[in-house]
């Protein structure tokens, strides 16, 4: 069984890997990573791992500029229900739109539009970057599995997921008002913020996403 982390031009593939290995090796899982761009690798995963660093609409372009790999997404997500894990612009292209840069259509898998962060305390630097607790919705989420009550991790964006429903938002962060950190449906998990950055809380959580079985 292999984790594919989706190399489409978009993300700290090196570090998202480094990450997964190490879980996999601490937990003994019977896994291996593949960084690839191949979407006969999707089919042949059993998880898969979407990063994504800069734009929304750069990301998007990039995922969809690989010859078959939307239609590989949307067959080992939908269709087969394999544990997938957006991270960062990976989980806000798992929205409906994205509003950076234009009007860009997203994954449409979490009914949500990415907006710019507006945050409430005018003192509040953007991008939002650094280290906040988490405020866990659901914390009885199999992915979010024993972490403590509010887990600190390490987030870098401008931009986030607001969605059209509170039952897709499993965390929210603070930063001038609830921000969405972990969005999740059915087989599907999401991170605003980079577990592979996150220290010990980043590698439970991938931990708890590899064991995962929805």
């Amino acid at each position: 069984m292999s984790v594919v982390i989706i190399d489409y031009g978009s993300g700290n593939l090196q570090s998202a890997a480094k990450a997964f290995e190490r879980a996999i090796a601490e937990a003994g899982f019977p896994l291996n990573v593949q960084v690839s761009a191949d979407p006969d690798h999707l089919r042949n995963a059993s998880h898969i791992v979407l990063p994504g660093v800069g734009a929304f609409a750069d990301c998007r372009a990039g995922l969809l500029a690989i010859d078959g790999m939307a239609d590989a997404l949307h067959e080992s997500v939908l269709e087969k229900a394999k544990p997938f894990l957006g991270i960062c612009v990976g989980m806000q292209l798992m929205g409906t739109l994205g509003l950076e840069y234009g009007k860009h259509s997203g994954l449409s898998w979490i009914n949500g539009t990415v907006r710019a962060l507006d945050p409430s305390d005018k003192n509040l630097k953007i991008p939002h970057m650094g280290w906040n607790e988490l405020d866990l919705n659901n914390a009885d989420h199999p992915v979010l599995d024993g972490l403590d009550n509010r887990p600190h991790v390490y987030f870098v964006h401008s931009y986030y997921l607001a969605c059209a429903s509170l039952v897709d938002v499993l965390a929210t962060v603070d930063y001038g008002g609830p921000i969405t950190a972990v969005v999740g449906r059915d087989n599907m998990v999401g991170t605003q913020f980079h577990p592979e950055k996150s220290q010990q809380v980043g590698l439970k959580l991938i931990s708890n996403f590899l064991k995962w079985n929805p």
